[in-house]
């Protein structure tokens, strides 16, 4: 009897209404293929980011990116919070920031929003091409300014892993490998979408 286990690659939203496909399937796995994207895949991702929506087409948005096995991968593994670290073994990492003021001082309002955008594309150009994108919160980003000599009007917001689905979840701690095969789940329209007045659920 064969009892490989075989890698995970989707993991279906059980959504209210119809959507997309690529964004019912679009998930944040912790384990990649070891297939690292191609130059023109990468090219391609920072294409679909490229032509976000962004207020005034200031485009503020900023990557820096680095490949496994290289120095700069192992200094942006480095700036992860330990979480992050315990499981970060993607063929890409990538820091995300954004770009705070004008050259005549006046603050970049919507900056933060706009890079949001440009990720929104980049992910569902990700998703089309079975990329996986899992975004991270824990960065030391005072850490990656002084290691990546950001300027500093501009500010390193995130972190990101980057890699073809159809890894092993297997090869996953045991406490996250419960993670990575449980269900998505969401909060439901009531909680966040309101008709009128605030509070008054849609």
């Amino acid at each position: 009897m064969n009892t490989t286990k075989i890698p995970q690659t989707t993991k279906e939203a059980n959504t209210d209404y119809p959507i997309h496909t690529h964004l019912k399937n679009r998930w944040s796995p912790r384990v990649f293929s070891k297939t690292a994207p191609s130059d023109f895949e990468l090219r391609q991702l920072f294409e679909a980011a490229r032509w976000a929506a962004s207020s005034n087409n200031l485009q503020p948005w900023r990557f820096i990116i680095s490949r496994k096995g290289t120095d700069t991968y192992q200094q942006m593994f480095d700036c992860l919070s330990e979480f992050n670290q315990s499981w970060v073994d993607a063929p890409v990492l990538m820091l995300a920031g954004y770009k705070k003021k004008s050259e005549h001082g006046k603050a970049y309002f919507h900056a933060l929003h706009d890079l949001g955008l440009a990720l929104g594309n980049m992910t569902m150009q990700a998703q089309s091409m079975g990329i996986a994108l899992h975004h991270m919160a824990g960065l030391d980003w005072q850490k990656a300014h002084d290691v990546f000599g950001v300027p500093e009007n501009y500010h390193l917001s995130t972190a990101i892993a980057l890699g073809f689905y159809g890894g092993n979840p297997e090869d996953l701690s045991d406490d996250l490998k419960a993670q990575e095969k449980k269900e998505r789940a969401r909060a439901t329209q009531d909680k966040f979408v309101f008709e009128g007045t605030w509070d008054n659920a849609f």
